[in-house]
């Protein structure tokens, strides 16, 4: 039984400087948050490192990767800030409530029907022949989509799955049974 074990990171804290920036690097807490993290999965056999492109991911992963220096990494852009927003035809889909917010989403952040973070599912949650862990250091919604995919939620439901900056959010697939979460926003290690 092969099994795929993702380990989904929000990036540290961004620099409040910079917090209306497009691409913001990290605080000195988001620095020390990414140390923790770090020296906490140093004992994780990763076999790869995915980050977003965004400066506050790619500070993450540095810091990380310093306590895993084996681990190949690179930039991702299926790890890319992304917002779900319901295409016309699927609005139905979605509460009323939420609408007009999902409206004024910029439209650098916009995922149509989540085509793109659906991708990312389909393409990192398989299994192969030998177990395999992989380290994503992503954006709050990307965090969220996995979760609401992994418990078969509706598609608006990754809407308040808010992760603490450099909590872990473990997700595995098995190649002989459905999908499952193992742990969503751990901050133990904190």
């Amino acid at each position: 039984m092969a099994r795929t074990r993702l380990y989904l990171v929000r990036h540290g804290e961004q620099d409040p400087a910079s917090a209306h920036a497009l691409d913001g690097g990290l605080s000195q807490l988001g620095r020390e948050q990414a140390d923790r993290l770090g020296r906490w999965l140093r004992t994780v056999p990763f076999s790869m490192i995915h980050y977003s492109p965004l400066a506050r991911a790619v500070q993450t992963a540095e810091v990380v990767a310093g306590h895993l220096p084996q681990v190949p990494r690179h930039a991702c852009d299926l790890m890319a800030d992304r917002t779900p927003v319901p295409s016309a035809g699927q609005r139905g889909r979605y509460p009323d409530r939420w609408l007009a917010w999902l409206d004024g989403v910029p439209d650098d952040e916009r995922d149509e029907d989540a085509s793109a973070l659906q991708a990312a599912v389909e393409h990192l949650g398989v299994t192969g022949d030998k177990d395999r862990h992989e380290l994503l250091i992503t954006h709050n919604f990307v965090i969220g989509w996995f979760v609401r995919h992994m418990l078969e939620a509706p598609v608006w439901r990754w809407i308040g799955l808010n992760q603490a900056n450099c909590a872990i959010t473990i997700v595995q697939w098995n190649s002989d049974r459905p999908p499952t979460l193992i742990s969503f926003n751990d901050t133990g290690h904190l």
